[in-house]
């Protein structure tokens, strides 16, 4: 079995090594040439802090590095510096080709993405009651540079419940906040947004959460057809007139901050920014909601329309209208919806493959790709023998795209050889036969979401016959 798969997402250490995620996040994933050496790596991270161990990893049957490693700190803050100021820099003068640095996933986390550096940055601490956020900031500028500070209050009362969050401009300054600051603090790293709601508001949130889901697992978070809301969209129903689109208006009597919508409205799945904005002339809150996908939008709409928050103060939410076609919204809302629930049950049962495989003799029309990225039209393979250019590594969350459709989103740039999944992982590779048309994949497709899978496409190291003739200008 390929390691690279577990490797991109922080798992497959070093086996028999103890405490490797002690303490969280003190290991750090590279994506180094195939031909650095043990020694460099130590050489150029140990300025850093002390480093426990060192695991470049192996293809099991030839020995040879596969251009990945992991270097384990003894402290978080040492492995959040590392990645801040070696990230995109070559390790020695003859290298063309930068690094990537990232902050390995815990083992037992059973998670398979990359650790985002947005979710290394807020801490969470206990705080005398008497605090105000002045008194937070100016305890924790120490340790570095401050974004912001809230304290958590009584929802009804007003009054502090002694708990804060403080988030700062990178991780290494949060990590040396929870390492030096006082232990009557209690400073750990918080909860990223995109998981459950915060402990210390799970209680307000979480009935919200489970009328909103329920108990179907996150893929299929839109059972419409139990929903008496969705019926307002038939054509004879003067609501139906109303604008549709990914993008929400919120209205507050009460004036709330980014964290706050962020919070609410992050209880549908499928988020991608919140923005609050702030009236000179008015105490009221105001911000915008965005979604990646308009099915989102809709039920957020009809969900959190009139949701109390803080409790007594109902919120109003409303489309903005973008000027989209909203019958065309609401076939890619059908289209999304069923391509997820697919590649839901594909994911979950590998024997149903033949589900995903559209077209052929089956003669089914569905849609292969439902993106709102642009894509070019498609083009012809570059034959199986053409040399490889450049090699991209495309890591899939939460599950990987089928190969059919994979192979029709990559060869629309042009000179694709081939492209592979690895098995197993939620990871794979794309080979070309021409740069420019890998480096105009990456442009296009690094970041977006297709058919519900959201891709990361990163230059790969090149294959051995390439490595020796590539001059990089950047």
């Amino acid at each position: 079995m390929d390691e690279a798969g577990s490797c991109a997402s922080g798992g497959g250490f070093r086996p028999g090594v103890d405490s490797l995620d002690e303490p969280p996040n003190s290991r750090i994933f590279l994506v180094i040439s195939k031909y650095t050496p043990e020694s460099v790596l130590r050489e150029r991270f140990s300025p850093f802090g002390e480093i426990q161990d060192i695991w470049v990893v192996r293809d099991k049957h030839t020995k040879e590095s596969k251009g990945i490693a992991f270097v384990k700190f003894a402290r978080s803050s040492q492995a959040c510096r590392a990645m801040e100021e070696m990230h995109g820099q070559c390790l020695s003068p003859n290298d063309t080709k930068p690094i990537k640095v990232f902050i390995a996933q815990s083992r037992s986390s059973g998670s398979h993405r990359d650790v985002e550096d947005e979710e290394l940055t807020r801490i969470f601490v206990m705080i005398p009651k008497s605090y105000t956020e002045e008194d937070l900031r100016e305890k924790f500028k120490v340790y570095g540079d401050i974004e912001y500070c809230s304290i958590i209050k009584n929802k009804v009362t007003g009054e502090s419940k002694g708990l804060g969050y403080v988030r700062y401009l990178k991780p290494s300054q949060a990590a040396q906040a929870i390492e030096n600051c006082d232990r009557s603090f209690r400073a750990i790293l918080a909860e990223p947004k995109n998981k459950a709601s915060e402990s210390s508001e799970q209680d307000y949130y979480s009935n919200m959460r489970q009328e909103t889901l329920g108990h179907e697992p996150r893929i299929n978070m839109f059972p419409f057809e139990q929903q008496s809301e969705f019926s307002s969209f038939d054509k004879n129903d003067s609501r139906g007139q109303e604008a549709i689109s990914k993008r929400l208006s919120v209205v507050s009597r009460v004036p709330f901050t980014e964290e706050q919508l962020f919070s609410i409205f992050d209880i549908v799945p499928g988020l991608e920014y919140c923005e609050v904005q702030r009236d000179p002339y008015s105490n009221y809150g105001h911000g915008v909601v965005q979604y990646f996908n308009v099915a989102s939008a809709i039920y957020a709409k009809y969900k959190l329309h009139g949701f109390q928050y803080p409790p007594g103060n109902r919120i109003g939410v409303s489309f903005i209208d973008d000027g989209s076609n909203a019958t065309d919204l609401l076939r890619k809302m059908a289209t999304q919806m069923v391509a997820a629930q697919l590649a839901s049950m594909v994911w979950n049962n590998p024997s149903q493959q033949q589900f995903l495989q559209f077209g052929g003799s089956s003669g089914s029309q569905l849609p292969q790709i439902q993106t709102d990225v642009v894509l070019p039209s498609c083009k012809k393979k570059a034959p199986p023998d053409t040399p490889v250019k450049e090699r991209l590594f495309i890591v899939f969350n939460p599950h990987p795209l089928p190969l059919d459709v994979l192979e029709d989103i990559f060869c629309r740039f042009g000179n694709l050889i081939e492209v592979y999944l690895v098995s197993g992982k939620n990871v794979g590779y794309a080979k070309y036969a021409d740069r420019i048309s890998a480096n105009d994949a990456i442009t296009t497709l690094h970041g977006k979401i297709l058919n519900g899978v959201r891709l990361k496409v990163m230059l790969a190291d090149s294959p051995r016959e390439e490595s020796n003739k590539r001059q990089r200008t950047y």
